[in-house]
């Protein structure tokens, strides 16, 4: 029997089976987000609906941004990365703040063309959601043909490519995306005594170059010690005070 539609078709799924509950549409369960329990009475529950980052959540007109500038000796032009931070429920103890999309901009255009390719995938893969942690050791982890470069600070980077997944593991440390598990108190003690080692050699090297004798001294017939400087014309010995002139 064909049955004449009337209105137009803006959606359609698959009929379930006679008894079972149809299953929602991915779609809506991504757009709606999920329904958690909070504070309230049995009778009267309180409950929210918490948006996870994912690929249909829509782009604000505004977003919080922070821009990192590297300057590498291999360029005379500096980078400018800018990330900008989309807030997930604000106002709610589940707020939080994901990054959303990154551009690099330098006067370099040397590197345009891989650059602008870096920076949509990037994008892409952080308005996907899920865990982008795993971008930062990726970009780190790549080196240079042609040899890496001490940053400022003395810290070694591999290439560009690699700094800029520094700032980005930066910026994911700021926003709380990445966090340091920190030294457990075995660590800590090491540290500690090793640290304590460290002073006490320095200290020790300090107090014997003041008790030293000056470095072109030459040595004592007498005390076997390398004390003899010329003074008033005589070599004599600052240890022992032996004199060639009597």
């Amino acid at each position: 029997m064909a049955i004449k539609i009337e209105k137009k078709i803006v959606a359609y799924k698959v009929k379930s089976k006679e008894g079972e509950t149809p299953a929602a549409p991915a779609d809506a369960v991504q757009t709606q987000g999920e329904q958690l329990q909070l504070d309230g009475t049995p009778d009267n529950p309180k409950t929210a609906t918490i948006v996870r980052m994912h690929e249909k959540v829509e782009r604000p007109e505004m977003l919080i941004g922070s821009t990192y500038k590297i300057k590498t000796p291999v360029s005379e032009h500096a980078f400018y990365i800018t990330i900008n931070d989309i807030l997930l429920n604000p106002g709610t103890p589940y707020e939080k703040r994901r990054p959303f999309e990154v551009f690099i901009n330098s006067k370099n255009m040397d590197h345009y063309q891989w650059i602008s390719a870096l920076t949509l995938i990037i994008s892409a893969v952080f308005r996907k959601g899920g865990d982008v942690t795993f971008l930062s050791k990726e970009l780190r982890s790549v080196f240079d043909p042609k040899g890496g470069y001490f940053k400022r600070g003395g810290k070694f980077m591999p290439s560009l490519v690699a700094e800029i997944g520094d700032a980005l593991e930066t910026h994911m440390r700021f926003i709380g995306l990445i966090k340091d598990d920190g030294m457990d108190e075995h660590q800590k003690n090491l540290v500690e005594e090793k640290r304590r080692e460290y002073e006490a050699q320095q200290q020790s090297a300090l107090d014997d170059s003041e008790a030293s004798f000056p470095a072109g001294a030459t040595l004592c017939g007498k005390c076997s010690t390398k004390a003899m400087i010329m003074m008033d014309g005589c070599l004599t010995c600052l240890n022992c005070g032996e004199s060639k002139c009597g």
